[in-house]
């Protein structure tokens, strides 16, 4: 029973090391662009109707929390559905080796957001630039289940994160652009890389 249970784990370990080292072909192009899409509705959106966000970052900021998840419920269905019929059996085991290298950065940000809100509510200006320097590292993170120009886009949201930071500080002010023009850039160029590396459209799967 001993030697049943170590073959059994042996199987899961390789199972697991084989997920890590494939590469992942969970993206979508035309999901992406839709995330895109989101932060592009988003950032109008808040241009016509929230008025001055400095006014009520609350506002602000929950919206742009919502357009994440509203981003990642897109990516996670689309990435579930594509895993599952690229990858057959190592899928559940490819999805949860995507989401270890993404949660960091994703966890970081969530924490980042709540300590500055809690503790430094007047240095919130800066939020935007430091989730896109997170988003820049995430991918980074990914180098080695996404093709590797992806880390093209990754220099992309550093460099944007770093540049918003150094605009905004003169005026420490909030603005829906320094958040969303970023993102629909990021994410259109994303969608590009995804589209050429997997030969076709979301349609071929």
């Amino acid at each position: 029973m001993h030697d049943l249970d170590k073959a059994l784990a042996d199987i899961v370990a390789i199972r697991t090391q084989i997920a890590r080292d494939t590469a992942f072909r969970g993206l979508g192009s035309a999901t992406v662009t839709a995330t895109g899409g989101v932060a592009l509705a988003t950032a109008v959106g808040q241009s016509y109707w929230l008025g001055d966000p400095n006014l009520r970052p609350g506002l602000f900021f929950g919206t742009w929390i919502a357009a994440a998840l509203i981003a990642f419920a897109l990516i996670g269905v689309e990435a579930l559905r594509r895993t599952r019929k690229l990858h057959s059996g190592l899928a559940d085991a490819m999805v949860l080796s995507a989401i270890e290298v993404f949660l960091p950065a994703a966890g970081a940000g969530a924490c980042l957001g709540l300590v500055i809100a809690r503790f430094a509510p007047d240095e919130v200006w800066m939020l935007p630039g430091l989730w896109q320097l997170l988003v820049g590292l995430g991918l980074f993170a990914s180098a080695r289940i996404l093709p590797r120009a992806v880390q093209g886009v990754g220099a992309w949201y550093l460099l944007a994160g770093l540049a918003v930071i150094a605009v905004s500080a003169g005026t420490q002010s909030l603005s829906p652009w320094t958040m969303g023009g970023p993102f629909v850039v990021g994410q259109a160029v994303l969608a590009l890389i995804v589209q050429r590396t997997s030969g076709g459209s979301d349609a071929d799967f």
